[in-house]
């Protein structure tokens, strides 16, 4: 069984409720049409019933009666909504009417669907820049405990599979933060150790990336890959990690042990923490298109609930397969 067909298959006894705002967009539509006839996941459309009935059979999408459909204009609990997102947004002094505004807004309703705990996740991005996805989140669900940066992670599926745990290995942050401090680079490391678990069903073995590994180098960039790999350790005790390393210290075997004896993580890791953005980037790119390796991503880690943005390029299989990681992630929550 393929990665994706574990993660779909644990999304289905998971069986999370998982709304799609973009419910005028056609992909959006033949993804939950898929989801359900799948039973993936319970599927909550935000948008106008009979509209989305009309498109449906305009494209012999015979499942998405399934579906809740919650239409902004006659939803029920809109105004205890309403009187929840002012609490929310009290110190920017947002009246009721603003508030009602907003939540006319499918993406802005969907988020705090999920905050007044009528839905598990969220997954959107096919019609609407990244911005205009995250915005919501940013203001309603806000960052997890203890976490106070949001990071992106790639599954990255290599053909050789010697490397991580049999060619899987988690990179991050490829996708959000440009220059983590030691504080964030540390929340980084446990939020994709989350990731690991939650989705890449793996016990991880993080390794934090530099250009020195056990002091082979002075620099202040590497001073920061040490200050957060302690950092790490205290915020999660036993959780398996080491650094500073450099790449091939952290995932060959014969490298590790001979730069870093003694750890349990050089030549071992599964997770890879990269030191910020442009390397993290850089990496999984070149990774992807210079090996051949499978990237599944961007996960957004570190939100108090699953959001996840796409691609306005996406496909229908994308979305689908979101949307089953998104149901995954539910269960750090």
């Amino acid at each position: 069984m393929s990665l994706l067909d574990s993660i779909k298959e644990n999304a289905k006894r998971l069986n999370k409720r998982i709304v799609l705002p973009e419910s005028g967009e056609e992909r959006t539509l033949k993804a939950a049409n898929s989801l359900l006839k799948e039973k993936i996941c319970q599927v909550i459309l935000i948008g106008q019933e009979t509209a989305i009935y009309k498109e449906g059979e305009k494209h012999h999408l015979d499942h998405l009666s399934k579906a809740r459909i919650v239409n902004p204009a006659e939803f029920d609990k809109m105004d205890a909504y309403v009187d929840s997102l002012v609490e929310i947004r009290k110190s920017k002094n947002l009246s009721r009417q603003e508030a009602y505004q907003l939540l006319k807004d499918p993406l802005y309703l969907a988020v705090m669907m999920i905050k007044s705990g009528d839905a598990d996740g969220e997954v959107a991005g096919a019609n609407n820049a990244t911005g205009n996805v995250l915005r919501p989140a940013f203001q309603i669900v806000k960052t997890s405990a203890g976490i106070s940066v949001v990071s992106g992670a790639f599954l990255m599926i290599l053909k050789d599979h010697q490397f991580g745990d049999n060619g899987l290995v988690i990179f991050a942050d490829c996708a959000v933060h440009p220059d983590p401090d030691a504080k964030q680079l540390a929340e980084i490391a446990i939020c994709t150790a989350q990731t690991a678990r939650n989705i890449g069903q793996l016990e991880p073995r993080v390794a934090m990336l530099s250009f020195s590994t056990k002091g082979s180098a002075s620099h202040p960039l590497v001073d920061k890959v040490v200050e957060a790999t302690e950092l790490a350790k205290k915020m999660m005790p036993g959780l398996k990690i080491d650094g500073e390393l450099q790449a091939d210290a952290a995932i060959i075997e014969s490298i590790g042990n001979k730069k870093a004896p003694g750890s349990s993580i050089a030549g071992r890791a599964n997770v890879l923490v990269f030191p910020n953005l442009e390397s993290g980037n850089i990496a999984y790119k070149l990774v992807q298109r210079m090996a051949g390796a499978q990237a599944i991503g961007p996960v957004l880690q570190g939100m108090a609930a699953p959001i996840n943005d796409l691609s306005r390029g996406c496909s229908v299989d994308d979305i689908v397969n979101l949307v089953a990681i998104t149901a995954n992630q539910s269960t750090g929550n």
